[in-house]
């Protein structure tokens, strides 16, 4: 199959659809470009010899407004690309169709907020041919979206013969780096799974479990384990109704001879607020009116260890509650080993909101591996599930 490096655009109008869903401030100028930047190469790749039609959406719009106008990202689309943006102020119809049709080879095209018409996230057949008729070829390069079988993401690639449509550089990262992990021939692989609830993590756990040698448990939903196996907890998060399900995780782990780690040691509060006061206990020794909000030193010299000599290593979810300062070690300390397994020669990918707003906000994102970009399409994929805008495209 062809790939965005193969594919000779020469002449070719391409439709892309990217992720250019970013925040915007109240004078509409965009606060985090994270996402446009990761589009650039592709921008800038098919345009090398090719035109490209960029089409996204843009909030949770009701039918089109200006707060929602996608006009609002074409000065930080110059600036990222150093390419002038032409902009089209509706994603279909005559006015689509002329801004397309006059487009040449090096040109930028951006369309108007797909969600403006209810039709794109309904995955209508109709809305997703008239978008396809604008190009010669399809190219989905925003992971974010591709759990949605919207029409743009997903309908539209019916409308492109199989060397027609293909992933943009931002898709082959984020597919490459997952098979990194759920494929990997390098030992041992190591995943660490963090988040407040087990039952949001349950089916990636159950889907990662065959595919990994070590699996690190921290975060709040440590506390539903350790209860589960008959630890004193105090007053931490818990999940009464997911004890039978730690145990059965403690047993098939066993069963596949992965090795699960829990923390070992407690940082305590005796309240969820930055100016708690604190103490540290065993993890399964938490006095009563004190809840465990994040790991403490012997746990991170455990953890540590086990990550610092692991040859992948997927990381989803904080240790603690990173976003207090008396909390924020064990999470601090998890990203640290990151960078030194990465230094080391490992493999590190890390993903799902709360990692990947840690990892920025320490500053180490361009020390690991691969930051991925697609929150929830990550988690999906992680649980095992077909995503629509990865499965309508050969691979």
């Amino acid at each position: 199959m062809f790939t965005i490096d193969t594919y000779n655009f020469a002449e070719k109008k391409v439709i892309a659809r990217v992720d250019f869903n970013v925040p915007l401030n109240d004078k509409f100028e965009v606060t985090d470009d994270t996402r446009i930047r990761a589009a650039v190469p592709t921008i800038l790749k098919v345009t090398e010899t090719g035109a490209i039609i960029l089409m996204s959406h843009l909030g949770r719009p009701k039918g089109a407004s200006e707060k929602y106008s996608l006009k609002h990202v074409i000065a930080k689309i110059e600036e990222l690309t150093g390419k002038n943006v032409k902009f089209a102020a509706d994603c279909i119809g005559e006015v689509a169709e002329k801004a397309a049709a006059d487009l040449k080879p090096g040109e930028v095209l951006l369309l108007e907020n797909l969600r403006f018409y209810a039709e794109e996230e309904k995955g209508d057949k109709e809305f997703a041919g008239k978008l396809a008729k604008l190009a010669d070829v399809y190219i989905n390069d925003a992971f974010g979206t591709a759990h949605r079988a919207h029409a743009s993401t997903a309908v539209i690639a019916d409308f492109f013969d199989a060397d027609h449509k293909l992933f943009g550089y931002v898709m082959e990262g984020e597919l490459h780096s997952l098979d990194q992990v759920l494929k990997s021939k390098r030992k041992p692989v190591t995943a660490i799974i963090g988040g407040a609830k087990v039952s949001s993590k349950i089916t990636i756990i159950e889907n990662l479990l065959p595919n990994v040698n070590n699996l690190i448990i921290g975060g709040g939903m440590t506390y539903t384990f350790v209860k589960a196996m008959g630890g004193k907890i105090g007053s931490s998060l818990v999940e009464d109704d997911f004890t039978d399900t730690a145990l059965a995780v403690i047993a098939k782990a066993k069963e596949l001879g992965v090795k699960l780690y829990l923390p070992v040691d407690s940082v305590n509060a005796d309240k969820f607020a930055p100016d708690a006061n604190v103490q540290l206990s065993a993890i399964d020794q938490i006095p009563d009116g004190w809840m465990g909000l994040d790991i403490g030193d012997k746990t991170i010299q455990l953890f540590s260890e086990i990550i610092e000599n692991s040859a992948v290593v997927l990381w989803n979810g904080p240790a603690g509650v990173f976003e207090m300062e008396k909390f924020e070690k064990g999470t601090v300390e998890i990203a640290k080993s990151l960078v030194k397994a990465t230094l080391k020669g490992a493999f590190t990918l890390i993903g799902g909101g709360d990692s990947v707003a840690a990892i920025n906000k320490y500053a180490m994102q361009d020390k690991v591996s691969y930051v991925s970009t697609g929150g929830g399409a990550m988690l999906e994929f992680l649980e095992g599930k077909v995503l629509p805008g990865v499965a309508c495209i050969p691979r």
